[in-house]
């Protein structure tokens, strides 16, 4: 196995295609046009650069200690880049739809799925500050494409845009599954239809509507307290929508200047969790506990628990964060 150049040597002078993606309401397609080329590998290309390369598969796990192999393939064929979280209901809905778009492709690209808390060095090295994050690596260079959901329509015209960013590098070739022979008989994927509720709830999720998934998920709760789906899910969207217009330099500038602010304090510990800063997050909030009167303590005792269902309370970091949280307040 080829060791993993260090990441800073290709990750530097990320090329921001950023542009392509226009976050208009679904259904407006992203700006037309393309970002500057990438620089590396002349257009062109050289014989490398095409024909068909064996892959395990079109889709794989990106880790830290693997990616140099990536590095490696995207000289061939191009490489998207998926950072996600399992615990982020939006990061795992969109790396579905990115599975479905790159299986269909015929080997136009491989997708590479990063989970952001067992690999923290590829999600430093692409600047993941919150989930899903969305890159392509063509010739060893990383370009930035989008984070957040994205309609499946707008996903397929800024995958189309990247074919033709790679085309002018000269990497035109094709990967070609070694599993595709045995899977020759593939059992059909049958999914559950989603609650009426929980579908509106992603609809709007995608078109960054946050009001309308909360009042979605609100209403699935008051119909079935119990639907535990609904809960991570309200928890999740509360989050997004905390976040939503607000810049990383605003909200950590924010709580620099107005460390007595709670409200700017807890607003870094959102920023902290959605980029898989968990740990950091729960430390802020424990740590800001003490000096709080009551009604500021209420407060973080119940974002506490909020962000305990936004990553799952199975997670094996929500367990001591409640043992800390329980010996503040007994």
């Amino acid at each position: 196995m080829t060791n993993m150049p260090p990441l800073g040597s290709n990750l530097r002078g990320a090329v921001d295609l950023s542009s392509l993606v226009n976050r208009a309401p679904v259904g407006t397609p992203p700006v037309a046009g393309g970002g500057p080329p990438v620089t590396g590998t002349p257009a062109g290309g050289d014989a490398s650069s095409t024909g068909a390369v064996t892959v395990p598969s079109l889709v794989l796990d990106g880790t830290d200690a693997n990616f140099g192999e990536l590095l490696e393939l995207s000289s061939r064929v191009p490489v998207i880049v998926a950072l996600w979280a399992s615990w982020s209901e939006p990061s795992t809905q969109l790396i579905t739809v990115l599975e479905k778009l790159i299986t269909g492709l015929a080997g136009r690209f491989v997708l590479a799925r990063v989970e952001i808390d067992t690999n923290p060095q590829l999600a430093q090295a692409f600047q993941a500050q919150s989930v899903p994050t969305v890159a392509a690596v063509i010739t060893g260079q990383p370009v930035q494409l989008f984070n957040g959901p994205l309609a499946e329509e707008q996903i397929s015209d800024v995958l189309g845009r990247v074919l033709e960013l790679a085309a002018q590098q000269g990497v035109t070739g094709t990967a070609e599954a070694s599993d595709a022979a045995v899977d020759a008989e593939p059992v059909p994927v049958v999914d559950e239809p989603l609650p009426p509720h929980h579908l509106e709830a992603y609809t709007a999720i995608e078109a960054g509507d946050y009001a309308t998934a909360q009042n979605e998920y609100r209403t699935a709760l008051a119909q079935n307290p119990n639907d535990t789906m609904a809960v991570a899910g309200l928890a999740q969207v509360s989050l997004l929508a905390r976040l939503q217009g607000k810049t990383i330099d605003q909200i950590r500038n924010g709580a620099a200047s107005s460390p007595d602010d709670l409200e700017a304090q807890l607003l870094v510990a959102d920023l902290d969790l959605s980029g898989g800063h968990i740990e950091d997050a729960f430390d802020r909030l424990l740590n800001l506990f003490p000096a709080q009167p009551a009604p500021g303590r209420n407060t973080i005792r119940e974002r506490i628990l909020e962000l305990f269902d936004v990553i799952g309370t199975d997670d094996p970091r929500v367990a001591p964060t409640r043992s800390r949280l329980a010996a503040l307040l007994y």
